[in-house]
């Protein structure tokens, strides 16, 4: 069956990227490279085919040109980052660089004038090299300091402009893929160093939150978050060691961060339990005040996939590293639907399910949609004979996660908006250009010339009309 779902009145739709992923490295100066920049160079043969940050998609060239076709669509918005380790030359005293700040400049003035409302984020895995070297990055609480000046710097440039500012895109993964799975480089596993991370990654947001409202700049339709990438976690039954697996699971890598942005405070009996594992962080009752006194105005969401899991049926080996994995087993739930070219899941209830969980334990907060798409392998073989990317299967995958957004507001959620990543094709790390998700293609083949996909349509037409078509499949067979 058929049918048209509508958008809500003010419900916006855009798209998002970040700094490092798509600016490159022109005008980079010594000195200023970020962790991601530093791991290309070091690992260079960990990256697809070995594209990486170095050139990206040529943004700082040709961002005119993506805010044009962003005209064209239509959009309302577009999330970006600004890049910490290129914006300043002196981390310490946090003195600006020019030459980044002119340009930056001028690219937010762009993205205005072309009728797209320009969302900026302070940290998307752009930490300096530096003060990875220095401090060992975010395990140093004085880097939360030296945050909280870079950030009061961007505001005195931007904050004029930008209303809408984030202190972190996905706070939790560069320490988890590091030092808790010891996955990418440095290769240093170290739990605690883990928590300590967490915790002054999420005391640096009430800490920036704190200097926005002294800023003079945060005005009435400004509102300041971060981006807290979602995994949500579904256990496998309704068994108490199942459904402890899941909450657990949660707890390490969601409530985390949901609960100091939100609530001000993480949960009772938190501190014991790290402790218990021998990984409680160094923290100060003073600083956790900071936490408790600026929560954020809304959060934005990535919801890509959810996570199964189950009690554990192994056990763990005595004297092995914490890891959340403690209290439960991936589970590999038998018919799931699959992104073969990601390995994810696709389950697009996920964002109905979140939309009422803000709704029922976080005072229905407002919130959104930060990022939600789908990365594709070799959709050169999709392309028809005028050269366009038919990707029906992304117009798919939106409708879906669409369809189950509107359901969440219609049943009381604050839910504001959806946003595609990304808004062109763009490197990720490691896999590089492997897996696409751009509205927009970036022909690798043809000085990363773009083109509009069939999905970049699909956006336009949604935009103009607030509506699409819809096929629930109720069909019993």
């Amino acid at each position: 069956m058929t049918e048209r779902v509508y958008l809500p009145e003010g419900f916006f739709l855009g798209a998002a990227a970040s700094a490092w992923q798509t600016e490159g490295w022109n005008g980079k100066k010594e000195g200023q490279d970020s962790f991601m920049d530093a791991w290309y160079k070091g690992h260079r043969d960990a990256w697809y085919e070995g594209y990486g940050p170095a050139i990206a998609t040529n943004f700082m060239e040709r961002y005119e040109e993506d805010f044009s076709y962003m005209k064209e669509i239509g959009l309302n918005c577009y999330r970006t980052s600004l890049n910490w380790s290129r914006f300043l030359t002196d981390y310490e005293e946090a003195v600006v660089d020019e030459e980044y700040a002119s340009y930056y400049s001028s690219m937010i003035d762009s993205c205005i004038a072309h009728g797209v409302e320009p969302m900026i984020c302070l940290e998307h895995y752009e930490v300096p090299q530096a003060l990875m070297e220095r401090y060992g990055g975010w395990n140093c609480r004085h880097v939360v300091d030296l945050f909280v000046k870079y950030a009061q710097r961007a505001f005195e440039r931007f904050g004029s402009r930008v209303k809408y500012w984030f202190a972190f895109n996905e706070p939790v993964v560069v320490q988890t893929r590091v030092y808790l799975d010891g996955l990418r480089w440095p290769f240093h596993q170290d739990s605690r160093v883990w928590m300590q991370w967490n915790y002054h990654k999420a005391l640096a947001t009430a800490a920036v939150m704190e200097a926005y409202k002294k800023s003079g700049f945060k005005g009435p339709d400004c509102k300041f978050g971060t981006i807290i990438n979602v995994e949500t976690a579904y256990a496998r039954t309704d068994s108490p060691e199942d459904m402890e697996a899941a909450d657990k699971y949660d707890l390490f890598y969601n409530r985390i961060f949901l609960d100091p942005a939100v609530k001000g405070a993480y949960e009772e009996g938190f501190f014991d339990l790290l402790s218990s594992h021998g990984i409680l962080m160094e923290y100060t009752d003073s600083d956790l005040k900071v936490i408790k006194d600026n929560t954020v105005d809304w959060l934005g969401i990535n919801l890509y996939h959810p996570n199964r899991v189950k009690g554990r049926m192994t056990a763990i080996r005595e004297g092995a590293p914490f890891h959340p994995c403690y209290y439960y087993e991936e589970f590999d739930m038998p018919g799931k639907r699959m992104n073969p070219f990601r390995g994810w899941e696709i389950y697009p209830r996920i964002i109905y399910d979140f939309a009422l969980r803000m709704r029922d334990q976080y005072g229905n907060k407002e919130w959104f949609v930060a990022e939600n798409g789908m990365g594709v392998q070799d959709e050169g073989r999709y392309r028809d004979e005028t050269g366009m990317i038919q990707d029906h299967y992304r117009i798919d995958f939106f409708k879906q996660h669409l369809y189950w957004a509107i359901k969440g507001i219609q049943e009381g959620s604050n839910l504001k908006g959806y946003m595609n990543w990304a808004f062109t094709d763009n490197v990720s790390p490691m896999n590089a250009f492997k897996n696409r998700y751009g509205l927009v293609e970036i022909d690798l083949e043809h000085n990363r010339d773009r083109r509009m996909k069939r999905s970049a349509y699909f956006f336009k037409e949604l935009i103009a009309s607030r509506s699409f078509s819809y096929e629930k499949d109720e069909e019993y067979r």
